[in-house]
């Protein structure tokens, strides 16, 4: 009970100090594809995404760099992972394909360094002008990029916080956009066995960002003869970041030595769309076999009409993680899929290495 108490102690400070950021991003329908940087609400990891990232509380290791960072506190050495996702299905293509790859090490005794790099690749498209618009003068690549790089240290027993600083890239072959952004979290974790986690992350802060380039300038005619021509620049709109702020709660049943059930709870304020609630549970055998659901929910998300997401709502996935060697290495493969209308889903695979 005492431990409790100090919990909701925390809970609240923790409260005080993002209140003034959930009346910043309180859930804005009508600013809906507004922002700039959208690729940052993709969550590119097999294992999270499974329980539709539900876990902001009990997120453990390194994909805790998507969701909540303060769960990379919790690396007990060193972990490696690879993810590739195939992101709104089309057939036997994707309307993107998205590379990730993770890499964790502790450092000291209470802190851990943390890399991710995410890239969306959208293939090859035919370039068209007004004079062309059929196209047949070539193709061109759109790349988007995230590199984050995160800290993340054991505070106490029960107390777990992190940041991670993101750099941000969209680029074409005559036009791009760059820019930084801030994502912050903590962890609480209290329990007989520590079995009830309480995490708030806040992500996606950073200034406005623009794109400049070749592909925006075009020759203009100077005054009202047409033998003075000079190249015109047009300026690109900024634009804002996709903040939000996720406050979540974790259970987890231990049942004798070799099962678990956890289950999870996240609600997401969002700054360019609608508030999101995340509900997701977990099965666990021995650490080794693990299979996951979660669903998440938004105004009017059941209803075609008013559904402004390609994402459904239903999420599940799986883990099989076994030991390799006489030590505590261990390798695993990940699966999830993101139910989606009206593309044929959203399918993660990914494998981790821990040391």
């Amino acid at each position: 009970m005492k431990q409790i108490n100090n919990g909701l102690k925390v809970l609240v400070l923790i409260a005080l100090i993002v209140l003034p950021f959930k009346t910043i991003l309180s859930g804005n329908p009508q600013r809906a594809g507004q922002s700039g940087a959208s690729e940052l609400l993709i969550n590119p990891w097999a294992r999270s995404s499974g329980w539709a990232g539900a876990d902001i509380a009990g997120v453990r290791g390194l994909e805790g760099i998507y969701s909540n960072v303060a769960g990379l506190a919790f690396t007990e050495k060193t972990e490696l992972i690879f993810s590739q996702t195939q992101w709104l299905k089309i057939g036997d293509d994707a309307v993107s394909n998205i590379s990730s790859f993770g890499f964790s090490q502790k450092v000291g005794e209470s802190g851990v360094l943390g890399l991710a790099v995410m890239s969306m690749d959208f293939g090859e498209i035919e370039i068209t002008t007004t004079e062309l618009p059929d196209g047949g003068i070539g193709t061109y690549s759109p790349r988007f990029m995230n590199i984050g790089v995160s800290y993340a240290k054991v505070f106490s027993n029960s107390i777990y916080g992190g940041f991670t600083v993101k750099m941000i890239s969209e680029q074409i072959s005559n036009v791009g956009a760059n820019g930084l952004a801030l994502d912050a979290g903590i962890q609480y974790v209290t329990g007989k066995r520590d079995n009830l986690k309480f995490g708030i992350s806040l992500k996606n802060v950073g200034p406005r960002i623009s794109f400049t380039g070749d592909g925006l300038s075009f020759r203009g005619i100077v005054g009202d003869g047409d033998d003075y021509k000079m190249t015109v620049e047009q300026r690109s709109s900024e634009l804002e970041l996709p903040a939000l702020l996720n406050i979540g709660v974790s259970y987890d049943i231990n049942i004798g030595q070799r099962n678990r059930i956890s289950g999870a709870g996240t609600f997401t304020s969002n700054s360019f769309q609608k508030d999101q609630y995340r509900l997701g549970g977990e099965y666990s055998y021995r650490d080794i076999f693990m299979v996951r659901t979660g669903y998440t929910y938004e105004e009017g998300i059941r209803t075609p009409s008013t559904r402004t997401t390609a994402l459904r709502g239903p999420s599940a996935g799986f883990t099989i993680e076994l030991p390799m060697g006489s030590g505590e290495t261990t390798f695993g493969l990940d699966y999830s899929y993101r139910h989606t209308d009206p593309f044929q889903g959203s399918h993660s695979i990914g494998a981790r290495i821990n040391l």
